[in-house]
């Protein structure tokens, strides 16, 4: 039996960006087009086979240990955004703010896709989903300082919505307009949850 079952949700990519190497701050800058590699994308701040351990593996490793690098893209939402922006009462969400690599539409509750599944584009780039992204305070600094007032209620309106945290599977290069299949883990939702 295979390990992972294509679905027929897909989605488009609206949105690509990097973050840069020397970042200031989390902000990625928009991109048309870029190659996956199996460390992410080329000149990225998260790009890497590996990286050192951060606060959200804390309770694993002591902070700055060397692992493997499953952080290398952060994949969000466009309908997700969208209820962020709303629920922060803009109009829209620049991604750049969120330090995102990749923004999709078309896969509803983004964020609750399952860890191990797979993004692919029929060409066979493959993007594999590691863990929800939770909020932080890095956007809400980002969007403050654009948008006065708005920022500080980012985490509790980003609960459930801040996208996942991914790594290259197979290269390719990925582009706006670039339609990435839904492949899910067969097994079943661990019942001790």
């Amino acid at each position: 039996m295979a390990e992972l079952r294509p679905t027929d949700f897909t989605a488009t990519i609206t949105w690509l960006g990097k973050v840069p190497q020397n970042r200031p701050n989390i902000r990625s800058e928009p991109i048309e087009e870029v190659f996956a590699s199996y460390a992410g994308f080329e000149g990225d701040y998260h790009s890497g086979l590996t990286r050192a351990s951060c606060v959200r593996v804390k309770a694993q490793h002591p902070q700055g240990t060397e692992i493997r690098n499953t952080r290398q893209l952060s994949i969000l939402s466009f309908e997700e955004l969208a209820e962020i922006a709303q629920a922060l009462d803009l109009t829209d969400l620049d991604p750049t703010l969120l330090g995102a690599s990749i923004v999709v539409k078309g896969i509803p509750d983004f964020s609750y896709v399952p860890p191990g599944s797979r993004l692919q584009t029929p060409g066979g780039a493959t993007i594999v989903v590691d863990v929800e992204n939770g909020p932080c305070n890095f956007p809400m600094r980002e969007i403050e300082n654009d948008a006065p007032g708005h920022g500080k209620a980012f985490k509790a309106a980003a609960r459930g919505k801040r996208g996942v945290t991914s790594w290259v599977e197979r290269e390719g290069t990925l582009r706006i307009g670039d339609t990435l299949r839904l492949h899910i883990p067969n097994q079943p939702v661990w019942p001790h949850l």
